[in-house]
């Protein structure tokens, strides 16, 4: 067995050709870069890449795995340049009868096989396959079962967000309203909760808790991702982890402490101002965003929680003040990766190269010693100047 750090939510911008996949996202954020970025400067090891429904896709990943630039794995998933491990998956935003709010959902799938036969079941479903997180035209069950029936993994995505999500809206009270427990293989939390606050509700002690970056940008890779123990780095040891199996496991999530996230704190729609009142005390506005931290709250129940790993609340190097583009190229010039610079790199080294308030903020940043202002609303948290 093995440590390995992967991050299993990152969206693809653009096709190779430059077609628009996650509309919102950078256009070179392309499944190459994804995995050349993978490897540096994120220093992961895993990547679960979002959108690989897509045929055009498809289509480079048969155009790598020509150029021997990709191999597909007996165990499943994909090794890329004998290094990162790709495994492929969708978004998909599902709205049912049963559904009181569209739901965010990941699927991801073991060979190139599997994924090409869902992306043509998903084609018959959807508005625009090119894209991502299209609107499946689908009963939520319906999704599960055959998202199973292809060998695939099923897990609700960032899943108290206020917004297109299993609790933010998606249901009143319980996963039951929509989806059939025994096919969901584990939950994605999101930036703006933790395993502390997730286990309020006892219907999740059952999952294993995943936290993931949704990076919607290079940069943005491996804002949150886990250090998973396992026999390799493929598809199978990846479903074993999700469920416990034969000694695979998560040793430790890293998130951003959910200060940071954009909807930690009810806040104004408009403004982004913590609400107090009935009436934005700023703007006036009566428009505001229910944080994650009140939705939990209001959904608690009791029951005691497993045991966890360690949710260890990571600061990324994009969040620290003063540490700008110039400063982060010459710390990946000097140790290769972030997960170095965040988890190994010792205070001497760092003082070698950049000022030591800066080393100061990174040794902080593992100890979870920042203070942190609250984000809200739509905007994120921020590390406090001193």
């Amino acid at each position: 067995m093995k440590d390995y750090f992967a991050d299993l939510h990152i969206h693809i911008g653009r096709t190779y050709t430059g077609k628009p996949v996650k509309i919102t996202a950078a256009k070179n954020l392309t499944l190459t870069n994804i995995l050349k970025a993978a490897r540096f400067p994120k220093g992961l090891d895993i990547v679960g890449v979002i959108d690989c429904h897509s045929p055009e896709v498809i289509e480079e990943m048969t155009m790598l795995l020509n150029a021997s630039e990709l191999v597909e794995l007996k165990e499943g998933g994909f090794r890329f340049q004998e290094d990162v491990t790709l495994i492929p998956g969708t978004e998909m935003e599902l709205l049912d009868e049963k559904c009181s709010g569209p739901i965010h959902v990941l699927a991801y799938f073991p060979t190139l096989q599997s994924l090409t036969d869902f992306s043509a079941w998903l084609s018959k479903r959807v508005t625009n396959i090119q894209l991502s997180t299209q609107r499946v035209y689908e009963s939520a069950v319906t999704v599960q079962e055959t998202v199973r029936s292809l060998g695939g993994l099923f897990i609700p995505a960032h899943v108290f967000t206020p917004f297109k999500s299993l609790y933010g809206k998606g249901v009143k009270q319980s996963l039951t309203e929509v989806f059939a427990q025994d096919q969901i293989d584990a939950m994605e939390l999101g930036l703006s909760s933790d395993t502390a606050m997730a286990d309020q509700m006892n219907e999740l002690h059952h999952y294993v808790f995943l936290s993931n970056s949704d990076a919607h940008s290079l940069p943005k890779m491996a804002r949150e991702y886990q250090k998973v123990r396992l026999a390799s780095p493929t598809f199978r040891s990846i479903q074993k982890m999700m469920h416990r199996l034969d000694g695979h496991h998560i040793v430790e999530n890293y998130g951003l402490n959910p200060f940071l996230g954009k909807y930690y704190r009810t806040a104004c729609a408009k403004c982004f101002t913590v609400k107090e009142g009935d009436t934005c005390s700023e703007c006036g506005s009566k428009k505001f965003t229910k944080g994650v931290s009140e939705r939990i709250a209001e959904l608690a129940k009791g029951g005691t929680p497993p045991t966890r790993p360690p949710y260890i609340h990571q600061v990324p190097l994009d969040f620290l003040p003063g540490l700008g583009p110039k400063t982060k190229e010459t710390l990946y010039h000097h140790f290769g990766s972030e997960m170095n610079i965040l988890h190994r790199v010792t205070r001497e080294d760092l003082q070698a190269v950049i000022k030591p308030q800066l080393s100061d903020l990174i040794l902080q940043a593992r100890k979870g010693g920042l203070e942190l202002e609250a984000g809200g609303g739509g905007r994120y948290g921020k590390v406090a100047k001193r």
